[in-house]
């Protein structure tokens, strides 16, 4: 009796759904991504008459806005937290003690957000410290 063989169909993969998935979740990867920025912080500093700033090669500067964030040397922190505040001005520091240390706080921010960061530098051992005020313009 002669029985009739089963056609073998070649195996094939068909990778266009695969690649239309790799290509889909690309898009929502790259619509879902941000990039880190330099953020900057609007100070509205208070005037003040006085000594005319001195000009510092290594200084640490951190900025209070009106909302009570922070940004040391120009970098923003993420929260309002010491432990974060502390650990960018350890950074920053790089275990001197003796660098210049200007506090530049926005003339609406509140009193205990100067205060926090005064209180941390005295708990990291600076004694230079400096608060930022702006000098009035003068019409002559």
């Amino acid at each position: 009796m002669k029985f009739k063989r089963r056609q073998v169909e070649e195996i094939y993969i068909n990778l266009t759904p695969m690649i239309d998935c790799i290509l889909f979740i690309l898009v929502i990867l790259l619509l879902t991504t941000t990039f880190q920025q330099q953020s900057r912080l609007n100070l509205s500093l208070p005037d003040a008459q006085g000594v005319p700033p001195k000009e510092f090669d290594h200084k640490i500067e951190v900025m209070v806005d009106s909302s009570g964030h922070y940004a040391v040397n120009g970098q923003a922190l993420s929260s309002k937290e010491l432990p974060d505040l502390s650990t960018a001005i350890k950074q920053a520091a790089n275990d001197r003690r003796d660098l210049m240390f200007v506090i530049a706080a926005d003339s609406a921010a509140t009193h205990q957000d100067v205060i926090r960061v005064m209180d941390v530098a005295g708990q990291l051992g600076f004694v230079n410290i400096n608060i930022s005020t702006k000098v009035p313009t003068r019409g002559y």
